[in-house]
């Protein structure tokens, strides 16, 4: 009999008496289904009884297995079963006695605050890192706070390393339990029918998740996120999120990574996820944070420090696409959906007070940018304002997907996130030649490659009205890898070299991250270029041009957002 078994109890049926007896005897071993809330510690370890099934336990002491550290989850029980492994900790990158470059000192305290809450305080150089627990909830509340940057692998993320065999039901995508060969970087993998699979293509847009998680046998361990103020990348950046391995089940909660990153990390916030378990269901609600204000946490900012904006809307939305309205400065980020029942009206509450970029998207894209100020306890309400630079306002001749920040549309575009582009499921990435007012979208390549499909031609007639002036071709990306960007000839005219765009220096387009700086490349095309005769067939051809990258699709290559020839 484990601590969480009720043992069977026969009734007897001499009446009243003898059942009585019995009783006090009975609710002895029911108390046994759930041991009682509390901390209790050892010379290797802390304890902390969650009251609700769940126990585990911190590590105090460094035991020299660089796998292990002081800090980490070296135990993690529900209802009776192990599921922490026990040759490597729950961490944050991997371990906290290598997060800073000649700093491997880890300290760990524990203490119970009031009746109901444990606090266990790991500190490791700049960083400080929180576990708690409250009294009959199955959960580990989690915060992170660090002054500067840890530089050992310059990122801060939390893995929960649990067994896979209770948990085996993660994302698909990035399951490489029983992949075969790598495909690329020694974390992209292939399975014998050619798929692939890897913690990237776990990824979702920050804006679309609330938990990540895994499910077994009666049994669901999640990580729910906070707010995602101190993050970076803004509401649509991806990461990786899990990865399923032979043995463990690998929940990752990033902080900030430096994979496909746009933007500065922002240290000096206290960011906060909680570890949920459940019967197997998916969590419900966000769990209630609102008692950390009393837990001494370092970085905490109570609601009556915090701000809010409102917006009446803007003029100009497209009906056929959703907004998103960011808030970034350097010290956090936020953002709002805008209502498109209600004039594009958004509103974002729970703001530090400063200075914020505010950033109005049309899916992905930037179509207007202006300053908002945000002050403590009070409501910055700004009126109705039109966005005014959205490039498919221009009239266009042609015009090839669409001004929305994501590639999405086009050739593979359905695929991008989700698994390497060498992946048996993709289609070719070099197509035939497109056609203008014959080839649909999804006919044009999402990504171009110098390597690949380089060289790519679009064909296009004009009428004799045209043929007299010059036009501007212009050429939308979102990522853009080694420097790559397009070149253009058009008949026998070739366009000059332009720069490369501002882009993060990680690979991305095959680590299923299209969303990178937007940037918009324009060619001044001269009337002398253009087939004279009306209804005569231009041949318009598309290079990727660089002078780094590797080979294969590690070459110098971009995501395409939209092309069009402009009246």
């Amino acid at each position: 009999m484990n601590k969480y078994s009720v043992p069977e109890v026969s009734f007897p049926s001499q009446g009243k008496a003898r059942w009585q007896l019995l009783l006090p005897m009975l609710l002895l071993f029911s108390g046994l289904s759930r041991a009682d809330f509390g901390l209790s510690s050892s010379t290797d370890f802390y304890t902390v009884d969650t009251g609700a099934g769940l126990v585990f336990k911190v590590r105090r002491t460094d035991n020299g297995v660089s796998t292990q550290s002081a800090g980490d989850i070296a135990s993690l029980v529900y209802a009776g079963a192990e599921y922490q492994n026990q040759s490597r900790g729950s961490q944050i990158n991997s371990g906290f006695d290598w997060l800073y470059s000649g700093v491997s000192a880890v300290t760990v305290s524990a203490d119970t605050v009031g009746s109901d809450t444990i606090k266990v305080t790991v500190e490791a150089g700049d960083l400080t890192h929180y576990y708690m627990a409250r009294r009959d909830q199955p959960h580990i509340y989690m915060a992170t706070h660090f002054t500067s940057q840890p530089d050992v692998h310059g990122q801060v993320r939390y893995i929960m390393r649990l067994s896979s065999a209770l948990l085996p039901n993660g994302p698909e995508p990035s399951d490489i339990s029983t992949t075969v060969s790598t495909v690329e970087s020694g974390d992209i993998f292939a399975l014998t029918n050619g798929e692939t699979r890897s913690k990237h293509y776990s990824n979702q847009r920050l804006k679309d998740w609330s938990y990540i998680g895994a499910t077994g046998n009666n049994v669901g361990m999640w990580i729910f996120r906070d707010d995602h103020e101190g993050g970076s990348g803004g509401p649509f950046y991806r990461s990786l999120l899990n990865q399923t391995t032979s043995t463990n089940q690998e929940l990752t909660y990033i902080v900030n990574y430096g994979q496909a990153q746009t933007e500065a990390f922002r240290p000096g916030i206290l960011n906060s996820y909680t570890f949920v378990v459940t019967g197997g269901e998916a969590p419900g609600s966000r769990p209630d944070t609102d008692w950390f204000a009393d837990m001494g946490l370092q970085g905490y900012a109570a609601p009556s420090e915090r701000g809010r904006v409102a917006g009446v809307g803007f003029n100009g939305m497209d009906s056929g696409y959703d907004y998103t309205v960011g808030f970034a400065n350097a010290t956090a980020q936020y953002w709002a959906d805008a209502d498109p029942q209600n004039g594009g009206y958004y509103s974002r509450g729970g703001m530090r007070p400063g200075t914020y970029t505010m950033t109005v998207y049309k899916n992905e894209l930037e179509v207007d940018v202006r300053e908002v100020t945000v002050a403590a306890g009070g409501t910055t309400i700004l009126n109705s304002f039109g966005v005014g630079a959205d490039p498919s306002e221009a009239p266009a001749i042609w015009r090839i997907g669409d001004w929305d920040g994501a590639p999405r549309e086009f050739l593979n575009g359905d695929k991008l996130t989700t698994m390497h582009p060498s992946d048996v499921r993709i289609d070719t990435w070099d197509p035939s030649n497109y056609i203008v007012g014959v080839s649909a979208a999804a006919g044009f390549p999402a990504y171009m490659w110098k390597d690949v499909n380089n060289d790519h031609i679009v064909y296009f007639k004009l009428n004799s009205d045209q043929i007299a002036t010059a036009h501007t071709l212009r050429i939308g990306l979102t990522c853009a890898y080694a420097g790559g960007r397009p070149n253009i000839s058009v008949n026998g005219w070739t366009s000059d070299f332009q720069p490369p765009s501002s882009q993060p220096r990680t690979r991305s387009l095959t680590t299923g991250s299209y969303r990178c700086n937007n940037t918009i490349y324009s060619f001044d095309i001269p009337a002398s270029a253009w087939k004279q005769n009306p209804g005569e067939w231009n041949a318009l051809m598309i290079t990727v041009i660089s002078g780094s990258g590797a080979s294969g699709f590690l070459s110098a290559g971009y995501s395409v957002d939209s092309l069009d020839l402009l009246e």
